[in-house]
């Protein structure tokens, strides 16, 4: 029996529902039946059909299963103008561990252009222990890939 729906705000509800939409709109495009997207995603069919109708009982990780299943990702964004700041002319190589150590080849170089950063972390992707990476940097890596690249991360 499927756990009781914890209260939860209109608001919450509406994002709930709208993302359950969404994933079946994307299998359905593929078409991908609900059984296979299910087995794919681990989970039984009727627990798919319940992330479908954005059940707020559902765990994340079955949301997310089911969105691997379909070829989805989540992105988290902060809300703009809370935290984002404009991208900077130029970045301080310095000021970014992560990036210090790629730019290890550019003797000399103290600063760089943003779309000079973005290729670099790009481009060194695999190097990169992103665990380590430290929330600013993480935040200039955000902003330079919704800035430069798209919103996507070419790695």
């Amino acid at each position: 029996m499927p756990a009781k729906s914890p209260p939860i705000p209109s608001a919450v509800a509406t994002q709930l529902e709208t993302l359950g939409r969404r994933i079946r709109a994307h299998r359905e495009r593929q078409k991908v039946t609900a059984t296979d997207a299910a087995e794919a995603a681990g989970m039984s069919r009727v627990t798919l059909h319940r992330v479908e109708q954005g059940e707020p009982s559902v765990t994340m990780g079955a949301y997310l299963n089911a969105m691997a299943a379909v070829g989805l990702s989540l992105q988290v964004k902060e809300p703009e103008g809370v935290f984002a700041t404009p991208l900077p002319a130029t970045i301080r190589v310095d000021d970014f561990p992560a990036l210090k150590q790629l730019a290890w080849q550019l003797p000399g170089v103290t600063e760089l252009k943003p779309a000079q950063a973005l290729d670099l972390y790009e481009r060194n992707w695999r190097h990169l222990d992103r665990e380590g990476l430290t929330p600013q940097e993480r935040r200039l890596i955000q902003a330079l890939v919704d800035e430069l690249g798209g919103g996507r991360l070419l790695v």
